[in-house]
């Protein structure tokens, strides 16, 4: 049995052994893995420094100290970006915490936004992919490195229609699979009825010609 510096070892009455722990085992206990010997946790600026240095112009912009850490890439570069923070292991972001897609229609963009963290190293990062406003836009899937991407690109296509290359399985999660339209394009009209059930007409002033864009 292995027994920790910390440990002392009792028997019991009946000659079981008790484990028991200081309060210096206690405090040890409570101090994250990353301060126990592994590797330390890097600041924002850190790891937008270690993207920089690997992927050099690849890397569109950064903004390690804005509220919201990240760097911006393009769709083209993506999974070598992805592969690199999920298996480097100072960097180790093992979990998605959140995938958010954007319509950036004045900029004739859409954008997939990663927010990641390590359990191991406890630091955060995030990663906005773009790719051009096109009808059918195309981003690499991530599903096979981040388990929780697997619906949340289905979520993502569904509601923008950005293509994950690779997924496993891409359809529609929300709308029903012969809806027409994705429905979170900032150019997309409401449809008036489904089937004959018919839809909210609230927002039909915001579909005239002369709405104010």
């Amino acid at each position: 049995m292995t027994v920790h510096p910390y440990t002392s070892i009792t028997r019991g009455r009946k000659g079981a052994l008790q484990e028991k722990y200081d309060r210096a085992g206690l405090l040890f206990l409570a101090i994250p893995p990353i301060l126990r010997g592994r590797m330390p946790m890097l600041t924002s600026r850190q790891i937008a420094q270690k993207l920089a240095e690997q992927f050099g112009p690849k890397i569109l912009a950064s903004f390690p100290d804005d509220k919201h850490p990240r760097v911006h890439v393009d769709a083209k570069d993506w999974r070598a970006v992805a592969e690199f923070i999920f298996r480097d292991p100072s960097i180790k972001l093992d979990w998605l915490q959140n995938l958010s897609g954007v319509d950036y229609v004045a900029d004739g963009k859409f954008c997939v936004v990663y927010d990641l963290w390590s359990f191991d190293l406890r630091h955060g990062f995030a990663i906005k992919v773009y790719c051009d406003r096109v009808d059918e836009p195309h981003i690499p899937s991530v599903a096979d490195l981040w388990p929780a991407a697997d619906w949340n690109e289905r979520e993502a296509y569904d509601m923008f229609g950005i293509i994950f290359d690779g997924h496993p399985d891409l359809r529609r999660i929300l709308c029903a699979d012969d809806w027409e339209g994705f429905p979170l394009r900032k150019d997309y009209i409401f449809p008036r009825e489904y089937h004959g059930i018919p839809a909210s007409v609230e927002l039909d002033w915001q579909q005239k010609p002369d709405y104010p864009g």
